[in-house]
């Protein structure tokens, strides 16, 4: 519909419409999926061990992500010269998958529905969560699609390693994802980026992690060596799925989340990390979990996320196309 006075069309400002992902078209009918990148909420936080909230996240993501989309062709970077994200980019939102609460086993299996749905149409998930035991179900989903095009390499960025095999009967927390992940034949190893101070992983599952192939760095060692170096030590020409916490970020500038960690990254440590991962290999599948927004009144945090997201998407499909 058209706007009454001097000019016609709409301007679409970010406040105005239904709040999807960079404003991107909603697609109701998962079988019927015709995109190059497609969003899916995972609205579940049951597998927290202190504070909940994170269902809220994709919510307020998508809404965050209306700053960043003003309706024109794509975004200019000066720095890198290069348009990002423009017209040829085909981007849905699915909306998000069924969660039942108190059921763990049959929400995650409603996620895998989701992810696999959009890995047999051919096009990039881009999850949004919900707590890290999401990320679960996410790689379950990539068994059959990994045994036509091979395996993947995990790169998480993450406060906490979350490589916890069982604690009191839990296997499938958000402590867990990364155990659960190794333990695919079709993950061929890991890089675990910004894992720092007290963890909710004894000393055996970093030894346990290291053995099994995955490399860790802290903070500091990742500023220590530079992102070139860093990036040298992930496998080249490999497919990547990327899991990003949020409470990876400095908690100065990403409040809103269930375990914040100080000392944290900030905006450019991990936004070149990723723009070289682009460049590095092929990127198949993203998370992004455990923004709980009620604890940021300032809503930076999911700013912060949407925009992480949206760059890192940019980087994907311009390395695709320049490729």
């Amino acid at each position: 519909m058209q706007n009454h006075g001097y000019m016609s069309g709409r301007l679409n400002l970010p406040f105005t419409g239904i709040a999807t992902f960079g404003k991107s078209p909603y697609v109701e009918d998962w079988d019927s999926i015709d995109a190059d990148v497609c969003i899916l909420g995972a609205p579940f936080d049951f597998g927290t061990q202190w504070r909940a909230g994170a269902r809220f996240g994709p919510r307020a993501v998508r809404d965050a992500s209306t700053l960043f989309s003003f309706g024109h062709a794509g975004a200019y970077d000066h720095e890198d010269d290069a348009t990002y994200l423009d017209g040829s980019v085909r981007m849905v939102d699915l909306g998000d998958a069924d969660i039942i609460h108190t059921k763990t086993d049959e929400s995650h299996q409603n996620i895998e529905f989701g992810v696999r749905k959009i890995l047999n149409a051919g096009a990039l998930p881009l999850v949004i969560g919900g707590d890290h035991s999401v990320n679960i179900p996410c790689i379950s989903a990539f068994a059959d699609d990994c045994a036509k095009h091979g395996p993947i390499h995990v790169v998480q960025i993450d406060a906490h390693l979350d490589f916890v095999d069982e604690r009191h009967g839990v296997t499938n927390g958000h402590g867990n994802p990364m155990r659960r992940a190794i333990e695919k034949e079709y993950v061929s190893g890991m890089t675990q980026l910004g894992i720092r101070n007290v963890s909710s992983t004894a000393k055996e599952g970093y030894e346990d992690a290291r053995a099994r192939g995955s490399d860790i760095l802290s903070v500091r060692q990742v500023r220590k060596l530079g992102p070139q170096v860093v990036l040298n030590r992930i496998p080249a020409g490999a497919r990547y799925y990327v899991t990003i916490d949020i409470d990876a970020f400095c908690p100065s500038i990403a409040a809103g989340t269930g375990t914040p960690s100080h000392g944290g990254f900030l905006y450019y440590d991990v936004l070149e990390i990723l723009q070289g991962l682009a460049k590095r290999g092929d990127v198949v599948g993203i998370d992004l979990v455990e923004v709980a927004p009620s604890y940021d009144p300032t809503e930076s945090t999911q700013i912060l996320a949407a925009q992480l997201l949206l760059n890192f998407l940019g980087f994907i499909f311009h390395e695709r196309a320049r490729r």
